[in-house]
């Protein structure tokens, strides 16, 4: 079976290669826009569809191959929290996260194609994040770092923004972007892997 990652996510590449899946990486182009009115799982489980759909029908994979998209957002108040801007952005969002709870939704699309049957098991995860009270030293050093440039609420779980996290209700590896458990349990219910 190929199994094909629709990501260039480094994050994402990480955790398939922690759990010993041998795969390869086609970066999705698909469209990412979506209504802010959709439910976060709706929205979540609809971009990781388009990209997983996009790899699929741009490459037209041969028999015996899954791909595997996925996408992720940060919920605060009821707002999403994208890639931060500039600095001042970052800087904002931390704060409004500060000694708070927030939601990160990830959803995953498998999209299968075996004994010449395309099949696809779409889903999305959320956990609940709760930040302890960060101080606006703390903030901007953090910010400074230059970890939260390029993720969803502005900050890593995985890396230094490990220590901005009081606690958490949820799957880790949803809050990292690929729920690795859920992925893996498909495959193996699809005959995906030994």
């Amino acid at each position: 079976m190929d199994i094909i990652l629709a990501s260039g996510s480094p994050r994402r590449y990480d955790l398939l290669k922690q759990i010993g899946l041998d795969f390869k990486v086609i970066t999705s182009e698909a469209d990412e826009n979506y209504d802010e009115k959709m439910p976060p799982a709706d929205i979540v489980m609809d971009l990781s569809l388009r990209k997983a759909e996009t790899v699929f029908l741009n490459n037209m994979p041969k028999n015996n191959t899954v791909v595997i998209g996925s996408d992720t957002i940060v919920m605060h108040k009821g707002k999403i929290l994208g890639k931060p801007s500039d600095r001042a952005d970052a800087v904002k969002m931390l704060k409004e996260l500060s000694d708070d709870v927030h939601h990160v939704y990830t959803g995953v699309t498998m999209y299968y194609f075996i004994n010449n049957k395309i099949f696809i098991e779409n889903f999305a995860d959320r956990a609940d994040v709760y930040f302890r009270k960060l101080s606006d030293k703390e903030i901007e050093k953090y910010v400074d770092c230059g970890e939260p440039m390029d993720k969803a609420g502005a900050y890593g779980i995985q890396g230094k923004g490990a220590i901005l996290v009081k606690k958490i209700e949820g799957d880790f590896y949803t809050i990292g972007g690929l729920p690795v458990v859920r992925i893996y349990e498909s495959l193996m219910r699809n005959n995906a892997i030994d």
